[in-house]
């Protein structure tokens, strides 16, 4: 919705404070007014992307992963390396997002900065941002939902079915939706929460680790033992390259490490967002990088034996719950599992509070069908409760091929990804060919450039790596076959048709063509 730019003197006059003035008037002068509830401060903000990040979901639902294809060579020394190009991804955004303090986030940002199709540019990044989101969320619930599932196997030795892990994850995710749409203040208390239980989580399991009266692993193995299960060794070719094994396992902490979009989705609610909001981006990427490398650390270290931790995951999916079994004892383990298990919990609400803003932003531009209806806001919360269900249903119906095969349900998590950071670069690129564009009040100053084209490099690099194949043969027809690619054109595809068959002539209509991008709190001055 388009509105014309508020005065500070107005607001005040309202009785409102300036710093809600200033988020006020910056949000009028990108041509929305407010009607999200403005509550959160900059821990909150931090702790929405910090939770969604939650290294105690991806690390421990992927480590089956790096695993298989690089070892504790990729699980470790592939963390810091992966999470370094990572960091600069989240400064690069997290420039631009001072800029445009928006719920629209990342969409919006591509809209703004292309210098020509700026329409067509908002609606490709937005497709991708909104389609990776569900993805994203459906994949962190069906994850916390096999992590529960271990739980009661580990307690009563008794597995379960596809089924009943399904009926696991439509309760969380039910949980999930009902917690959003209570309203932005409890969400707000329980990301705190989630913070801090990761933070104390992560301190408990590494210590409980670490005294554990069991042989430890050197540092030497920890960081540097290689291993290949891929079944490409010896074959021949790229893939039969032992770096091939090794840049795979980098799949587990790129995963892990998205979702941080989220503090720009949710800058609308966030109090001083210009400032606040960029900060919670690279707070929530630095912390988990530094929380993460002390967690694999410690879990690698205290594997007992490594084919029987990973011939878990074909038990239950989980290799840390054996390695915790084997370190601690059945009690202490399954304590440290549960405080994976509620981890998770925690990490699924914030991304439903993540993927429903960014729908509703998208509807607010006439993007989705039934935009009008996504885009209300429910007026006794200062929530989208709409978008909130929209999303928790979307996850659901991605889902239920989950009921009788993982596989091609593990295939649309990692699209999600690609889908994920396709629309994190878009924008960085388009910021760097914008020669308009004026640094906002969190800038990077001289160091713009070359982390802006550092990342760039990096994410294309990934994007084409998450399309090859993880396990031999990968062929069509075959299990070990990976989707993203035939998903990706899918997405491509719809984004592109859904364009011409009515988004050009509705969608975000009051985007400016000139090429104005100095900030918004200066636009004021």
């Amino acid at each position: 919705m388009s509105v014309p730019p508020s005065t500070s003197d107005t607001v005040k006059a309202r009785g409102v404070s300036t710093e809600s003035a200033d988020d006020e008037s910056m949000l009028a002068e990108l041509g929305y007014k407010q009607e999200l509830h403005r509550g959160m401060s900059g821990f909150s903000n931090f702790a929405v992307s910090f939770s969604i990040i939650s290294i105690l979901a991806g690390c421990i639902t992927t480590y089956y992963l790096a695993m298989d294809a690089g070892g504790p060579l990729a699980i470790n020394t592939g963390w810091l390396i992966c999470g370094a190009f990572v960091l600069c991804v989240a400064l690069a955004m997290a420039e631009i997002c001072s800029v445009y303090p928006t719920a629209g986030g990342l969409y919006w940002w591509a809209g703004r900065l292309a210098r020509s199709r700026k329409r067509e540019w908002a609606w490709f990044v937005g497709w991708f941002n909104f389609l990776g989101e569900v993805a994203v969320t459906a994949s962190i619930d069906y994850g916390a939902a096999l992590t529960w599932s271990a739980v009661y196997t580990m307690i009563t030795g008794n597995a379960l079915g596809l089924p009943q892990v399904f009926v696991i994850f439509a309760v969380l995710l039910l949980l999930h939706a009902l917690l959003n749409t209570f309203g932005v203040d409890l969400v707000k208390i329980l990301s705190s929460v989630s913070a801090w239980w990761h933070v104390v989580g992560v301190a408990i399991i590494v210590v409980a680790l670490w005294v554990a009266p069991v042989p430890h692993q050197s540092l030497s193995w920890t960081f540097t033992h290689y291993v290949n299960n891929t079944g490409f060794q010896g074959t021949g070719g790229v893939f039969g390259l032992p770096i091939y094994a090794f840049l795979v396992g980098l799949l587990m902490a790129q995963y892990t490490l998205t979702g941080y979009d989220a503090s720009a989705h949710v800058a609308e609610e966030t109090r001083n967002a210009s400032i606040e909001a960029p900060k919670g981006i690279v707070r929530s990427v630095w912390v988990s990088i530094v929380a993460g490398s002390i967690l694999l650390v410690s879990v690698t270290a205290a594997i007992q034996n490594y084919d029987t931790a990973r011939k878990a995951a074909d038990a239950n999916g989980l290799p840390p719950a054996q390695i915790f079994l084997d370190a601690l004892g059945e009690r202490l383990g399954v304590t440290m599992v549960v405080i994976c298990g509620v981890a998770q919990f925690f990490c699924g609400m914030a991304s439903v509070t993540a993927n429903s803003r960014m729908s509703y932003a998208f509807s607010r531009d006439n993007a989705l069908p039934g935009s009008r209806l996504w885009a209300r806001i429910n007026p006794r919360t200062g929530t989208p409760t709409n978008s909130i269900w929209l999303c928790a249903a979307l996850s659901f119906i991605l889902t239920v091929p989950a009921i009788w095969n993982t596989t091609a349900f593990f295939a649309v998590t990692s699209v999600a990804v690609i889908g994920l950071y396709i629309a994190y670069a878009t924008p960085i690129l388009l910021r760097r060919l914008n020669p308009g564009f004026r640094q906002g009040r969190w800038s990077l100053g001289r160091w713009s450039a070359p982390i802006g084209w550092i990342a760039i490099v990096w994410v294309g690099f990934i994007v084409i790596l998450f399309l090859l194949p993880q396990y031999s043969p990968g062929t069509l027809g075959d299990p070990t076959f990976n989707f993203a690619p035939v998903t990706v054109v899918v997405v491509a595809l719809f984004a592109l048709g859904s364009w011409f068959a009515g988004g050009r002539k509705h969608f975000m209509r009051d985007v400016p063509e000139g090429h104005d991008t100095k900030p918004a709190a200066e636009l004021l001055s």
